[in-house]
């Protein structure tokens, strides 16, 4: 299947919340896609997307005009844990598909359009990522790499990856 990749703008936040819901697996905890928006952990991610600098994104569309996907960067507050590992204001990417459209490449467009366009706009970006996800094979193909291990919010391992431009 092919995509169509566009840029995310405002009228895009309510599709980012729902893959900022598949993003942070809370489809695994049984609870429904809103719950996203009420978690106060979550909100840097998303809350009024493309109002402050630096907020870049991209949309995959699919051959049916459906939103497949997004891949997002965004500055995060001071106190975000990947700070710890990153320089702060490292934009951290955030990066869902729809799980109809999971291994099918969306993911992998989605980062051949966000990465040039991060390129141009700030020295790195960072990610964390299940140590069970497969989609930590993706980041490394596009120049992710590990810098360090942690627990994530349900107590398994999770890895904070660094992509650096400059």
């Amino acid at each position: 299947m092919d995509f169509a990749i566009r840029p995310a703008d405002k009228s895009d936040e309510a599709h980012l919340w729902r893959m900022l819901y598949y993003a942070a697996h809370m489809d695994e905890d049984g609870v429904a896609p809103e719950t996203a928006m009420s978690n106060p952990d979550l909100a840097p991610y998303v809350e009024n997307w493309r109002r402050r600098a630096g907020d870049l994104g991209f949309i995959a569309v699919s051959e049916e005009r459906e939103l497949a996907g997004a891949a997002w960067i965004r500055v995060m507050p001071t106190e975000s844990p990947l700070y710890r590992w990153a320089p702060a204001r490292t934009p951290e990417l955030a990066i869902a598909v729809a799980p109809a459209f999971v291994g099918m490449g969306a993911g992998t467009k989605l980062l051949r359009y966000l990465i040039p366009a991060a390129r141009a706009i700030c020295p790195a970006i960072v990610l964390s990522v299940r140590a069970n996800n497969p989609a930590k094979r993706l980041y490394e193909r596009f120049g992710f790499a590990t810098i360090a291990r942690i627990a994530n919010r349900v107590g398994s391992e999770s890895f904070v990856m660094l992509r650096q431009f400059r």
